[in-house]
């Protein structure tokens, strides 16, 4: 079981750098390309100059310990100490200036990496269904592409900058080893590095789930929190505020636990590679010692062999932390690519066309839906709004009146029959330019959090500040927002909230005047409304709506009664169809929710006109006992 786990991993790390590999080999980008051949370059010049270093430390100490009974192959103005250490502090310097624009020249493709599977990891993310959408929580999608985008850029540049060269370090130093010490160094030298890595590989493999877990509990503690803050006025209407900070700690308290395993896992990390590596650099420097005892090698060459294995613990506890960095990475960025590989619920045909709107009819013919296949939606939905004419959907809730909406948007492909707009089977035609035909003024605006001017161009994005004050106009929110002490740069808040929902439908209402559409979706724009209010944006819709194909979603039966015709949904199927008029003399479901609201208004209106009665009398009393 546990070798099915390793293949399973492996096979995942492999998918994944394979991913990857066109972000750190740009094709589109020769220059890129040219910046990686050119570090690599610079990479290996600075390992053999680094390589050389140590030659010039055990030259300046035999000089200095007048030691030559193996004379130096170097001409004699060069064996004064002096310049010997001179000489060697040098190279250091010019190998350090090397990695130095080695890393100067990758930065750039770095930060292309990043870039450009951000950009394409939240492209992908707005052409996933409305159904993805619905069933993941914002806030975890965006501690994943945070995470990734970081992991993005260790990976690449830890594999491009220090794997290659690690590997040529390990190689020249066992060359060097084999040719002037003999082979028993080299061995040392290498069953030293095969422990350090396998050590360094099993538990960093121990800490990848350790991170995970931590990483799982941090999503889900940054989800809570976004959760909570988005929803705060719920949260205050209800008292909840201790209940969603001890929701919020719980997850936090997970958090702390595998944050806490995870750097002490760190620490024994460290210790082991520490005891390994120190093992074998003693079992190195004991042959050395015996062998300058025995007079074969001089002090130099003692130095030497410190100065070499001393070097070549850097790369090598570099290898641990590339390991466990790019592991971390993947780990990081695995869930980034897992976004990526979620296909398109709905994708456009190969060469799909524009739609091409002449009079703006819709059909719905024969639909059958359902968002499970166990729970039909739809059941054989067919009508058609003619050109220029309003057709209003009422029911009762559940029948499926805002499913119609999203299947028109093509939010979902329907299982059966199809929708047309003027003659068009809306799965033939691009999806753009369906969406761009319709204009939508939905039951909860949400706006983004910046200004109304913004929220109002978002209909059309090319408009002028003209265009958008003349929306705002027609929408009667102009003279609002002209008295706001910013005008129309005045910030609307977090989804809006720093406006009423009046305020708020009419600026959704003035951007889809400013989109200009030939079809409009009406999906219950007044249901939350006060009636006076109501009777406000209506007039407003009703502005909006002259001249265009309109589908209104309705729970409100007041607001479509001077439709053309009215459809009356339940359980998925028409059950009755005809105008305000013609529903009301059949006496049916219509007319049985027209008696229930009509009565539940006129319950209402007693109600204010009783409660104005009373604030009346309470007035007139005052004044009497002024007098």
């Amino acid at each position: 079981m546990a070798s099915k786990t390793v293949s399973a991993e492996s096979g995942s790390t492999l998918n994944t750098l394979r991913n990857l590999w066109p972000y750190m080999w740009p094709a589109e980008r020769p220059d890129l390309k040219l910046r990686v051949v050119w570090a690599t370059v610079f990479l290996v010049v600075a390992k053999v100059v680094l390589i050389g270093v140590p030659y010039f430390f055990k030259w300046s100490t035999d000089a200095l310990a007048n030691d030559f009974k193996s004379p130096p192959p170097l001409p004699l103005f060069l064996l004064a100490p002096v310049m010997l250490v001179v000489a060697y502090n040098v190279l250091r310097i010019v190998q350090w200036g090397f990695n130095q624009l080695r890393d100067a020249l990758f930065a750039q493709v770095g930060q292309h990496a990043v870039r450009q599977l951000a950009y394409r990891t939240f492209v992908h993310m707005h052409n996933l269904s409305l159904r993805f959408h619905l069933e993941r929580r914002t806030g975890g999608l965006s501690r994943i592409i945070e995470r990734g985008t970081k992991g993005i850029e260790t990976i690449v540049r830890f594999t491009i900058l220090n794997t290659l060269p690690t590997v040529l370090e390990f190689g020249l130093t066992a060359v060097i080893f084999a040719v002037a010490y003999g082979w028993l160094y080299v061995v040392v030298v290498a069953v030293t590095v095969w422990l350090y890595t396998w050590f360094t590989v099993r538990a960093s493999d121990w800490r990848i789930s350790i991170r995970r877990e931590m990483n799982d509990s941090d999503t889900d503690a940054n989800t809570k929190a976004i959760d909570s803050l988005l929803n705060f006025e719920t949260v205050k209407y209800f008292n909840n505020e201790r209940m969603e900070a001890e929701r919020f700690d719980r997850s936090m308290a997970r958090y702390e636990i595998a944050a806490t395993k995870t750097w002490t896992s760190l620490g024994w990390l460290n210790f082991g590679q520490g005891l390994i590596f120190g093992v074998g650099m003693t079992i190195a420097m004991v042959m050395s010692a015996r062998e300058v005892m025995a007079g074969t090698q001089t002090i130099g060459d003692f130095v030497f062999i410190n100065a070499m294995l001393m070097q070549l613990s850097v790369p090598l506890n570099f290898i641990g932390f590339i390991y466990r960095e790019i592991r971390q990475g993947l780990t990081d960025i695995e869930q980034m690519f897992d976004l990526l590989d979620v296909p398109q619920e709905v994708v456009d045909r190969p060469g799909a066309e524009p739609l091409k709107v002449e009079e703006g009819t819709v059909e719905f013919r024969d639909v059958h839906f359902a968002y499970d296949p166990d729970r039909q939606i739809l059941k054989g939905i067919s009508f058609k709004v003619a050109a220029g004419k309003t057709v209003a959907i009422v029911g009762p809730s559940g029948a499926g009146k805002s499913t119609i909406s999203r299947l028109l948007f093509r939010f979902y492909d329907i299982q059966q029959g199809a929708i047309l707009v003027d003659g068009q089977d809306i799965r033939d035609v691009a999806q753009e330019s369906l969406r761009a035909a319709i204009g939508m003024v939905p039951q909860d605006t949400v706006l983004f959090n910046d200004t109304i001017a913004y929220n109002i161009r978002y209909g059309r994005t090319d408009a002028t500040e003209a265009e958008v004050q003349k929306a705002a106009e027609l929408a009667q929110i102009g003279s609002f927002i002209e008295a706001l002490p910013a005008g129309y740069k005045s910030m609307v808040g977090e989804r809006g909230l720093k406006l009423s929902g009046g305020e708020k439908q009419r600026v959704a209402i003035a951007r889809t005047i400013l989109k200009a559409p030939p079809i409009l979706m009406l999906d219950e724009a007044t249901s939350a409304l006060d009636t006076h209010t109501e009777q406000e944006i209506q007039a407003a819709l009703d502005l909006v709506s002259r001249g265009r194909t309109t589908i209104v979603i309705a729970h409100r039966l007041s607001t479509v009664i001077s439709a053309d015709e009215i459809i009356v949904l339940k359980d998925g199927r028409i059950a009755e169809r005809g105008t305000h008029v013609d529903l009301l003399r059949e006496r049916g479901l219509y007319a049985a929710m027209w008696d229930r609201q009509r009565e539940a208004t006129e319950a209402e209106e007693r109600l204010r006109i009783a409660r104005e009665a009373d604030e009346l009398g309470v007035v007139v009393r005052r004044r009497t006992a002024e007098v």
